[in-house]
C-alpha cells in the first residue's frame, strides 16, 4: 500500500510532526514581532534607527539559514552563551531562534512596503489632528499596513514552515528527520 510506511512508524511521524509545527508557530510570532519592529524603524525619521533597521535586514537576507542555524546551535556556546544547558532544549531554540531572526528580515521588508503604501493624504490628516509620529503609527498606518500585507506574510509563513527541514542539519528531530530515520531503518523512502 503506498505510504502505508507511515502507519508502521506513527510515534515517529507525530513527532516530528509536532516539533515542525512548533519551530514553525515560535519562529512566525518571532518574525512577525522582529519584523514589524524592524520595518517601524526603516520608516522613522530618526536616521540611526533606519540604518539599524537596514543592517539587521541587509545581514539577515544575506546570510544562509544553515549558516545562521549552525552558528546559533555551534557559534555561540563557544563564547559562552547557551539557549539551554539540555542538549535537545538548545537545539530547538537555536532553530526557533533562527527561523524567527531569518524570516524577520523578510517581514520587516513586507510591513514596510505596506507602511508606504499608505495614502500620503492619510497621514497628512493624521498630522493634522495633531497625532504624534507614534499615534499615526499605532492608529493610522500599521491598522491599514496590516491588512494590506496578510497575503505576502501568508507566503512568508509557507516559506518558514518548508524552512523548518533545514532544523534536521542541526539536529532536531522534525518531520524530515523523522522520515530520514524511517528511510535508514526500512530502505523505502
Amino acid at each position: 500500500m503506498p505510504g502505508g510506511i507511515a502507519f508502521e512508524f506513527p510515534q515517529l511521524y507525530f513527532t516530528g510532526l509536532w516539533l515542525t509545527i512548533q519551530i514553525s508557530i515560535l519562529g512566525l510570532l518571532g518574525a512577525l514581532t522582529l519584523g514589524t519592529l524592524v520595518a517601524v524603524m526603516r520608516v522613522s525619521p530618526i536616521a540611526p534607527l533606519r540604518w539599524i533597521g537596514a543592517a539587521y535586514v541587509e545581514f539577515f537576507r544575506n546570510t544562509p539559514l544553515v549558516a545562521l542555524l549552525f552558528f546559533l546551535f555551534l557559534g555561540l556556546p563557544l563564547i559562552g552563551l547557551r539557549f539551554s544547558t539540555d542538549t535537545f532544549e538548545n537545539i530547538f531554540r537555536a532553530a526557533a531562534v533562527g527561523m524567527g531572526l531569518y524570516h524577520g528580515a523578510y517581514v520587516a521588508e513586507v510591513v514596510r512596503g505596506g507602511l508606504l503604501g499608505v495614502d500620503r493624504g492619510q497621514i497628512e490628516a493624521a498630522r493634522s489632528l495633531g497625532l504624534s509620529y507614534t499615534q499615526m503609527l499605532r492608529y493610522v498606518q500599521l491598522p491599514q499596513t496590516f491588512r494590506s500585507v496578510i497575503p505576502p506574510l501568508g507566503n512568508i509563513g509557507i516559506a518558514l514552515v518548508k524552512n523548518t527541514s533545514l532544523a534536521s542539519t542541526i539536529g532536531v528531530a522534525e518531520l524530515l528527520y523523522a522520515a530520514e530515520i524511517v528511510e535508514s531503518r526500512t530502505f523505502r523512502a
